[in-house]
């Protein structure tokens, strides 16, 4: 997958932050955050890291987020999975101790990544505009550590993403042990939360709603957190 010419990946920023999002949310996490994203999510947050950033070496980046400390790290985007060396890097992170997590749209296999990673996984509802990248097939490979999400921009973004857990089996899933997590949150600014809380309850949906800690900890727009 790598050699020792091409092991290395284009970097957006490497920070220290307060993880945001997920069953991981509060606690300190280093991001390494990679350049580019084939998806243009309509919402996207993250577009300065579509294009730009600078080559490292994996050898670097692993001792950057050494050298920060913190045991939980988080590798994402842009897509991460986009880049075959962040397999690599991956494996290199989990081999020197470190707990991963992999924030990946859904839409490029997950099957390759190490089985010890956490992978978050966001499926795009159609108010994003690219639920077609969907890959259905990365539900087949979900485990009890791994984590869906999903992003709702308005009501019709909640109906789908409600009937998405019914008909694929995700509730099921989750009682069962064999999924970590089903997440939901609100587009930042778009979708009200109490709307969407008072959704969930009438629906009796077990999802845990989550919003972006660190937008209400820092400037919503600040990069580097």
């Amino acid at each position: 997958m790598s050699t020792a010419t091409s092991a290395f990946l284009r970097i957006t920023e490497i920070f220290h932050s307060i993880q945001g999002e997920s069953s991981w949310s509060g606690l300190p996490c280093t991001f390494v955050r990679l350049t580019g994203c084939p998806l243009r999510c309509v919402w996207c947050d993250t577009e300065y890291a579509f294009h730009g950033g600078t080559p490292r070496t994996l050898e670097e980046i692993v001792e950057e987020v050494r050298s920060i400390g913190t045991s939980l790290v988080e590798i994402t985007g842009g897509e991460p999975l986009a880049h075959p060396n962040a397999f690599v890097l991956a494996k290199r992170l989990l081999d020197e101790g470190f707990t991963v997590l992999v924030e990946t749209s859904g839409a490029f296999d997950v099957a390759p990544l190490d089985p010890r990673a956490h992978r978050i996984m966001d499926l795009k509802c159609p108010g994003s505009g690219e639920s077609d990248k969907n890959l259905w097939e990365n539900l087949d490979h979900l485990t009890s550590r791994d984590e869906v999400k999903f992003v709702v921009l308005d009501r019709a973004d909640y109906e789908w993403a409600r009937d998405t857990i019914r008909e694929r089996g995700l509730d099921r899933h989750l009682e069962e042990g064999t999924l970590g997590d089903l997440l939901m949150s609100p587009v930042w600014d778009a979708c009200d939360l109490l709307d969407l809380a008072d959704w969930v309850l009438e629906d009796r949906l077990p999802v845990r709603i989550q919003t972006q800690l660190h937008k209400h900890i820092w400037e919503p727009n600040a990069r580097g957190v």
